[in-house]
Formats: C-alpha cells, structure tokens, sequence
C-alpha cells in the first residue's frame, strides 16, 4: 500500500477543526484507502477504540439503507449521544449515493444529507469525514452547502512520486510505464500488460460511464463516448462544445446540438474524470470564454480510453505537468501573451499560468527543444510577459538543470516531477 503521505497529513491536521471534512476525487483513485484503511489505522494508533469510529459506505448494498440521510443521522445521534465525553469519528463514503427524502413528522420538508451533516457537526464529541465522487453529488458550492464549515480534501490518482516510491528502479523506464498506464493505484498489484490494460478499459466502461450516465440520465451514450473520445485525442489542445459538435455531426451525419455537448462534456468535469483549464490574457489580465484546453485527471484512462492509438509523449506530458500542479494546490491557467511585432497581433500561448497565492509563475512543456523553431517557439511565448515572474520550460530532452541567458530556468520532467526542485 503506498502511504499517501501529503493527503494523510491534511486530514490529521484538520481533525477537530469544527469542520466536515470533504475527500472528493474520481472513483478509485484512493479516497477510500485514504479513509478506511490509512487515516483509521492512524486513529487507531492514538488509541481511539474501534467502535468510535462509525463507517458507512453506501456503494456497498449492506449499507444502502443508510443512503436515507434521516435514517443514518437517528443512528449515529444514537450512537453518540449519551456518551458526550467521548470522541466519535463518523466516515462516510461515496456520499453521493444519499438520497433526498421528505420528513414528514417535521412538515413534510424535503431533507438532505447536507442538512443532517450540518446537525451532526454540530456534536462537540463528534469528528465527521465523507467522500464523494461526484461534484453534483456533493454539489457545486461545498462551502455553501455546508453553511461555510468545510474542509475540501481533493485525491488525485498516484503522482509519479507516489508511483515511483512503490515501483523504484530505473527512473526513466518507471516514467515511461507511467506516461503509457497512469496512476490508478490499482495497477500497482498487476503486472502482466494485458491486465493492466484490461483493467482500465473496464474501469472506464464499467465504472466512470455507468457512473455519469445512470446518475446524470444520459439518453445518448454513443455521444458522450464519442465527446470522451474527441477529448482524450484533443488533450493539450484548444477546443470548446461548438468544435466538437460541429466534428461529432460530420462524423454521425446528424445535428449534434453544442448544447449537449456542453453539458455532456460538464458532466465528464462534474465526475472529476476530466479537468478544464480556461485561457488568461497575461497582459488583460482577463479570462477568455473560449476555447479551453481539456485534460485527463488520469493519463492511463486516457490512453485506454483511445485503445493506446494514439500515443504522443509531448502531449500526455503536458497532461501530466497539469495534473502535478493541480495536485500541489496551484491555480493553473492556459497563458495567452499579445505579439504585436510586425505591426500584426499574434496570440501566443505559454502553456501553464501558475498561481499559488500572491506568487506566480510561467511554464511552458517542451518533450525536446532539438530544432531552432521549437526553441524560437518556446522562449517567444515567455519573453512577450515582459514581467520578472519566474519563467520555466520543463523538458526530457536534458540531463540537468540550469538558466540560460535569458534567465530561464529549463527543468527535467523527473526532477519536477519527484520533488527536486523548487518551482517558486
């Protein structure tokens, strides 16, 4: 089991802080280990008894009574309320299966488990954790729906550095395995290629559709695979719901409304199996409504996803950059810097706007820069800022790190990657 070290130590830190604690993440990433196996275990070595942790998770059918927020609120209130100075912890998982239900010995109004988990935190004796998803599940505002007291906890799949601590070896090869078969935590205990590869198409047809089209009543199942289809090809690449209806009508030969596709492709967001990265005019300092680059939250569902067709290392890299900073807490943006040279106005693009609070800085991702147009290409993008924020191309094709004379910094993806330098 790899020790999730950087979720564990959030979710001690924020033990008793008054506050739901929120996990989210797409499914089988590992929340569930998070909470049931490794944060449990840590309880239980400070000594909290066993039966002072009560868990529930609702996928599983011993459970789905539960799913009924008054039912499981009355049994934990019954738990807990005449032992008041005694800690509790309560876990939930996948809490988006709840259902909503109408309370009739109250007026008949409508009842959530948001509104039972408001009164459950309430408890002084009680330290409440659920996971979920589904950001519809949990719905869009947690802080809202919650009444401002809530801890969000997102889980990623495994980074690399998780990855690679598990597998060790030659960094390079555990890279490139990577690259090809991603993070889910899973595929740490298969080893033949097939069976990985298995294993992910299953988890896709299986788990993430069924998912997004039972709880979302998709009609049109061929059309959300095909959206799912044109985003895994089209990653590190502009496009918005108008280009991908226009494409799936000229290949189905049927109007393909970009109303749909809009809301097809934000229910693949609200599942957490893809990410949107908007655009951000550097200099207007102002976001752009379209187009957006869409990326996997998990490069190996991607690939199966395209029956491992089409395989371009530059473009699942930047995939992978992404991921990373999300996963660090970053605010991440697609740059886009104005050349007005020539008296033409050029849009340019530096891949990565990155902000973590007051500080900021700029990153393109460059497979290899073994021409003088890619280089051009590259460096043009980031001297357009004409700003001092920290400026730096992540690439492979270097064995170490260093500034050239413009005073950008050029980084090797594995040491980004494993935690060797410092982006700010």
């Amino acid at each position: 089991m790899v020790k999730r070290d950087s979720y564990l130590k959030r979710l001690i830190h924020n033990m008793w802080n008054g506050e739901v604690k929120v996990i989210t993440g797409i499914r089988r990433c590992g929340k569930s280990v998070m909470l049931f196996d490794l944060f449990h275990e840590y309880l239980l070595s400070q000594g909290v008894p066993e039966d002072h942790i009560l868990k529930f998770e609702l996928d599983q059918r011993r459970y789905y009574k539960y799913r009924n927020p008054i039912t499981l609120c009355e049994y934990v209130e019954d738990a807990i309320c005449d032992k008041k100075e005694e800690k509790f912890y309560l876990f939930i998982d996948e809490v988006q299966y709840t259902t909503k239900v109408v309370d009739e010995e109250n007026g008949g109004i409508t009842v959530t488990i948001y509104d039972m988990l408001n009164e459950l935190k309430a408890y002084r004796n009680l330290d409440v954790y659920v996971t979920g998803s589904n950001s519809k599940g949990l719905s869009n505002d947690i802080a809202t729906e919650f009444r401002g007291c809530a801890t969000q906890i997102h889980v990623y799949p495994l980074s690399f550095e998780e990855y690679y601590s598990h597998v060790k070896g030659d960094e390079r090869k555990a890279l490139d395995t990577y690259m090809l078969y991603g993070g889910m935590p899973r595929l740490l205990a298969l080893e033949d290629e097939k069976d990985k590869k298995d294993y992910l198409t299953s988890l896709f047809r299986e788990v993430y559709i069924r998912d997004i089209v039972e709880r979302n009543k998709i009609e049109r199942e061929d059309i959300l695979g095909d959206i799912l289809n044109f985003l895994a090809s089209q990653i590190s690449s502009l496009t918005n719901p108008t280009n991908i209806s226009n494409a799936l009508t000229s290949m189905k030969n049927e109007k393909i409304s970009s109303t749909l596709v809009a809301n097809y492709v934000q229910h693949t967001i609200d599942s957490f199996l893809i990410s949107m990265a908007k655009r951000y005019d550097v200099k207007g300092k102002t976001y752009f409504q379209y187009p957006n680059k869409y990326y996997y939250t998990d490069v190996g569902l991607r690939n199966a996803r395209l029956n491992y067709r089409q395989y371009d290392p530059g473009h699942i890299m930047e995939n992978i950059i992404y991921n990373e900073l999300m996963r660090r807490g970053y605010s991440v943006d697609v740059g886009v810097v104005t050349d007005r040279s020539n008296g033409k106005n050029l849009q340019k693009e530096i891949d990565f706007v990155v902000n973590d609070a007051d500080r900021k800085i700029y990153i393109q991702s460059a497979f290899r820069m073994d021409t003088e147009q890619k280089t051009s290409s590259e460096l043009a993008s980031l001297m357009l800022t004409k700003d001092f924020f920290k400026k730096i191309i992540i690439r492979m094709d270097i064995p170490h790190n260093f500034y050239d004379e413009n005073g950008i910094f050029h980084c090797n993806l594995i040491d980004m990657l494993l935690g060797r330098v410092e982006l700010f």
